[in-house]
């Protein structure tokens, strides 16, 4: 491994690590398999299964029973393809934006009290560094 991928893969797996750990200990009762899916979906917008499935890396069939599960929570719903009237969109509905944004909420309770204990400096460089993530990923989105 370089330092240049080294660096992918640390940042990777700390973020990884802490957003397991603030699930762990948030306050939530929901399945992190249905919190991905919600996540999913928000991020791409309305979409077929098999784009889903393709995204979250599983077999269509494993992703058809994850939005069935999901689907019968009231979070997400089906609508027709306004471009192939064979197929379906799944979209969130209200309830599940909902239901993501208490999660995210809850994970990021989870997560202050490691905030609160960084210096000032530190939680600057934080920040600074949350800024560069989220514009990689937006200029990364395909």
């Amino acid at each position: 491994m370089t330092p240049k991928t080294r660096r992918g893969d640390e940042l990777l797996s700390a973020v990884a690590r802490l957003h397991r750990w603030a699930t762990r200990h948030a306050d939530l009762d929901l399945p992190s398999a249905q919190g991905r899916l919600l996540a999913l979906v928000a991020e791409m917008g309305p979409a077929r299964i098999g784009d889903l499935a393709a995204a979250d890396h599983c077999s269509q069939p494993t992703m058809t029973t994850q939005v069935q599960r999901v689907e019968a929570q009231g979070w997400l719903a089906r609508e027709a393809d306004p471009g192939d009237a064979r197929a379906w969109l799944v979209r969130l509905t209200p309830e599940g934006k909902a239901v993501l944004r208490t999660a995210r909420a809850a994970r990021g309770k989870a997560v202050q009290p490691l905030l609160d204990g960084l210096s000032p400096e530190d939680a600057a460089t934080l920040d600074r560094a949350a800024e560069i993530i989220h514009s990689m990923v937006v200029a990364a989105r395909d």
